[in-house]
C-alpha cells in the first residue's frame, strides 16, 4: 500500500541566479535561496517533468512530456550538478533554520536524482519506465477534470503525438536490463494497451469539438500500435538479452537512503533493528493466535484469517463502509485535527499501476485548485485469474487487513496528510517529501489506531483480536519488505530466496510474496515503511518524556503533521530542538 509520492526529486538551473557565498549578509543568504528555489521549480524542474507539473496543479505544462531521449539526460545531469553547486554556494548558517532544512532537503534531492541517472540508470535499465512513464503522462489528464474536457483532450493529443518518440528513445537506451525488470514490462503491457484501446477514449467521451475528436482517434491510434510494436520488441528483441542486474550495491544503497531519508545508519545496524522489530510482531502474532484459538498454530490462525475476506466485488464497498467508524473515532479521542469533512472516492487501480501495488492513495497536487478529489484505488482481482490464484490474493483483503489498509491510506493516514497540505510551511515541502515520513506515518498509524482501542462497531473479542492479527501481518508483511530491500540489493539475496522470505517469515501468501519481491528489484528502499515508523516511534517518546504531563497524543500528531512530508530527523530537530538519532 502506498501513497503516490511528492515530487521524488529537484532539477535546478540557476544560470540567471548569481551567488557569492562570501558577500551574502543573512538577510542576503535567505532572499538567494528564496529566488533560487522560486526559480528551480519553475525554470528547470517542470520544464523537464512536465507531468509532475499537471500533478502537482501547475497546468501550463499540461501539453508537454518528458523527454526521454539519452542527449536529454545527460543535459538534466549537468543542470543537476550546477544546480547542487549553487546551492551549496548559499550560507545554511545565514538562514533561519526552518529554511536551512528547506536547503538541505533541496541538495539531498538533487543528490538523488544525480544518483539516480548516473549510477542507478533505471533510463538504460528498467524497460517499464517508458510505456508506465507516457501512461501516467495521460492518466493526470483524465483523473481528474481541472479543466473543461475539450481543453483536456487537447493537452492528451499534445502529449499522445509524442508517445511514440517515447517509446523509441526506450528501444535505444535499454541496454542490459535484468531479466525481472522485462518480464514485469512485458506483464503490465497488455494492461496498458487496453488503457489507451478503454479508458482513455471512455475519458474523453464528453469532448465536444468533432476536430479534436478526430485527431484524438488518429494519435490514440497511432500509440496503441507503437505500444504493441514496443512489446512485441521486448519479447522478441529484448528480453533475450535481458541478462543485467538490478541489486544496487552497498554503497549506491547508502548514499540512496541518505539522500532520500537523511539516514546514515550502517546497514547491519539497520537490518538488527528491523529483525528485533520483526520478532517481536511474531510473537505478538503467535500469543494472540492462541488466545482465539489455543489449539491451532499461527501458520493455522493465519490460514483462517486469510479466507475471511469480501467477495472481490464487494471490496471496495467494505472500504467505504470503514470510514464512519474511524473518523468517529479520530475525533471522539482527539487522535488528529482533521482539516476537512471531505472523503476520497474509492476506485479501481489504474491498469498501468496493477501488477506492483495492491492499494494507494492518489491525492491532488498541492496547487490544484480546480479538482480536489483524493482517490484511493484498490486492486482488484484479475477476472481471467483461477479461483485458487484469486483466493490466495485476497487474503492481503482479510478482515484484519482491511481495517488496517484503511487507517493506513485514508483516516488518519495519507489522506489525512494530504488534507493538512495547506498547512505545510513552505513550497519546498509541498513539493519535496520522504517517504520514511509519508509512508513511514501512514504504516505507524496502522499501529497507533489500535494500541489506542479503535476497533469497528459491534466487533466482538473474537474479531477484535482478527484484527489486531490484520495488524501483525502487515506488519510483518512490512518487516519483511525492510530484510528483502537490504539482502537483494546488498546481499546477493535472489528472488526465490525473496520470496519465501515474505511467506516463511512475514506470514504473506506466495501470489503476494511475489509481487512483493518484484516490486523491491526497482523500489529498492521500501524499507521505509519499518523504518520510518521506528522513527515516528522514538520521536514520539522522546518528545513525550521531554514534554512530561504536558504531552498529549492529538497535539504530537498535530505538531508533526504541520512540518510537512520531510524527513524525521529534521522534524526531531523542530520538536526537540537537538539532532539526537532518529533510531
Amino acid at each position: 500500500m502506498n501513497l503516490r509520492p511528492f515530487l521524488p526529486g529537484v532539477l535546478l538551473a540557476l544560470s540567471s541566479v548569481t551567488v557569492c557565498a562570501q558577500h551574502l549578509s543573512a538577510d542576503g543568504a535567505q532572499q538567494t535561496f528564496s529566488v533560487a528555489s522560486e526559480r528551480y521549480f519553475t525554470d528547470v524542474y517542470f520544464r523537464n517533468n512536465p507531468t509532475a507539473g499537471t500533478q502537482a496543479g501547475f497546468h501550463q505544462y499540461d501539453a508537454q512530456l518528458e523527454d526521454y531521449s539519452a542527449a536529454a539526460v545527460q543535459r538534466e545531469t549537468g543542470e543537476l550538478h550546477a544546480a547542487l553547486k549553487q546551492m551549496e554556494a548559499i550560507p545554511g548558517d545565514g538562514l533561519d533554520r526552518s529554511v536551512a532544512d528547506d536547503r538541505e532537503l533541496l541538495m539531498n534531492s538533487i543528490r538523488s536524482q544525480l544518483l539516480s541517472l548516473e549510477t542507478i540508470r533505471m533510463w538504460e535499465k528498467n524497460p517499464d519506465n517508458y510505456p508506465s512513464g507516457v501512461t501516467s503522462s495521460i492518466f493526470t489528464l483524465m483523473e481528474r477534470d481541472f479543466a473543461p474536457v475539450d481543453t483536456r483532450l487537447r493537452s492528451a493529443i499534445a502529449r499522445e503525438r509524442l508517445i511514440p518518440a517515447v517509446l523509441a528513445d526506450g528501444k535505444k537506451n535499454l541496454k542490459n536490463p535484468p531479466k525481472i525488470y522485462t518480464e514485469i514490462a512485458l506483464d503490465q503491457i497488455d494492461g496498458t494497451i487496453s488503457f489507451f484501446q478503454n479508458d482513455v477514449p471512455g475519458a474523453f467521451a464528453k469532448a465536444t469539438d468533432p476536430k479534436l475528436k478526430a485527431e484524438f482517434q488518429q494519435t490514440n491510434a497511432t500509440v496503441i500500435a507503437a505500444l504493441k510494436d514496443y512489446a512485441a520488441w521486448m519479447k522478441s528483441d529484448l528480453l533475450p538479452r535481458s541478462n543485467g542486474t538490478f541489486a544496487f550495491g552497498a554503497d549506491t544503497y547508502r548514499k540512496k537512503l541518505l539522500y532520500d531519508e537523511m539516514v546514515d545508519t550502517p546497514l547491519d545496524r539497520l537490518l538488527a533493528i528491523n529483525a528485533a522489530n520483526m520478532k517481536a510482531n511474531q510473537d505478538e502474532f503467535a500469543r494472540v493466535a492462541k488466545e482465539i484459538d489455543p489449539s491451532k498454530t499461527p501458520q493455522q490462525m493465519l490460514a483462517e484469517l486469510a479466507a475471511m475476506h469480501p467477495a472481490p466485488d464487494h471490496l471496495l464497498q467494505s472500504f467505504r463502509d470503514s470510514f464512519n467508524a474511524e473518523i468517529a473515532f479520530i475525533q471522539q479521542h482527539h487522535i488528529i485535527t482533521l482539516p476537512s469533512d471531505v472523503r476520497p472516492v474509492l476506485e479501481e487501480t489504474p491498469p498501468f499501476e496493477r501488477a506492483t501495488t495492491q492499494a494507494s492513495m492518489d491525492p491532488p497536487g498541492p496547487f490544484e485548485r480546480n479538482s480536489t478529489r483524493a482517490y484511493f484505488n484498490v486492486t482488484l482481482p484479475d477476472k481471467s485469474w483461477s479461483p485458487e490464484r484469486t483466493n490466495s490474493y485476497m487474503a492481503a483483503f482479510n478482515e484484519g487487513t482491511i481495517v488496517s489498509t484503511s487507517v493506513h491510506e485514508a483516516y488518519p493516514g495519507h489522506y489525512v496528510q494530504f488534507l493538512w497540505q495547506d498547512r505545510f510551511p513552505s513550497k519546498v515541502r509541498k513539493l519535496v517529501g520522504a517517504a520514511t515520513n509519508i509512508e513511514g506515518w501512514a504504516h505507524y498509524c496502522e499501529q497507533m489506531m489500535l494500541d489506542e482501542g479503535y476497533l469497528p462497531p459491534e466487533t466482538d473479542a473474537r474479531t477484535a483480536k482478527l484484527i489486531r492479527l490484520g495488524q501483525l501481518q502487515d506488519a510483518l508483511l512490512r518487516n519483511a519488505r525492510f530484510n528483502v530491500a537490504i539482502r537483494m540489493h546488498t546481499m546477493g539475496m535472489t528472488t526465490d530466496e525473496a520470496e519465501k522470505f515474505f511467506v516463511t517469515e512475514g506470514f504473506q501468501s506466495p501470489e503476494i510474496a511475489k509481487v512483493e519481491t518484484r516490486r523491491g528489484t526497482a523500489d529498492a528502499t521500501y524499507l521505509y515503511y519499518t523504518l520510518g515508523k521506528l522513527e515516528i516511534l522514538k520521536l514520539r517518546e522522546d518528545v513525550k518524556a521531554k514534554q512530561g504531563a504536558a504531552f498529549t497524543l492529538g497535539k504530537f500528531h498535530d505538531r508533526f503533521m504541520v512540518e510537512g512530508p520531510v524527513p524525521i530527523r529534521i522534524v526531531r530537530r523542530d520538536l526537540l530542538g537537538n539532532d539526537s538519532p532518529v533510531l
